[in-house]
């Protein structure tokens, strides 16, 4: 099998019924495997409490005792007429995280293409890249070239995540871009049957 260059686990959610508490999904720190790792929390609501960027920094801690976290990313499905909102929760989450800890977040193809500059640049000021998602739930969203033609607007660190299985022709332009960092696999969980 090959080694990932990264790797991306689903470590919690903030669901929207509670702000303060993060619902751990993976209790076991993962160890090796990959040249980065990153701690993804999933997010219903940007309104956290204390107590939940204390859970996430807390936990990035602990991923990162042998030094093996890259940092964290946040899951959330920002509007793009509500990206300037979302920079601000980023730099304060950012601003909770152990020291040295990078921040990423998945963004939506609408972004490149409809956010205005200044929403833009704050996600700059905010992150250390963006993974935008070209698939919904478990199919590829079939008009992801014409989005992703856009990518050059973002002026950050980006990678694309595509699903497993899913339709795909990589866009010639990305290869040439230099904030282009590579793509990222969705895997999909194997669903077996049981026997009666």
């Amino acid at each position: 099998m090959e080694r990932a260059d990264a790797v991306y686990l689903l470590w919690g959610e903030l669901r929207r019924g509670d702000p303060d508490r993060i619902v751990p999904l993976r209790r076991t720190v993962p160890s090796g495997g990959a040249g980065e790792m990153w701690l993804v929390v999933r997010a219903e609501r940007l309104d956290w409490g204390e107590p939940a960027y204390a859970q996430l920094s807390e936990a990035a801690r602990r991923w990162d005792r042998s030094g093996e976290l890259t940092g964290v990313q946040v899951d959330f499905d920002s509007s793009t007429g509500q990206l300037g909102n979302y920079a601000n929760f980023l730099g304060a989450l950012r601003a909770q995280l152990p020291e040295g800890m990078q921040l990423s977040a998945t963004g939506l193809m609408d972004w490149p293409t409809n956010a205005s500059d200044a929403d833009l640049a704050a996600l700059r000021a905010a992150l250390d890249e963006i993974v935008i998602q070209t698939y919904r739930e478990t199919t590829t969203t079939p008009d992801y070239a014409r989005y992703l033609a856009a990518t050059e607007r973002l002026q950050m660190p980006f990678r694309v995540a595509v699903v497993q299985g899913g339709e795909w022709r990589a866009p010639a332009h990305l290869a040439q871009d230099p904030c282009f960092k590579g793509y990222i696999v969705f895997l999909l969980a194997k669903r077996f049957r049981q026997k009666s």
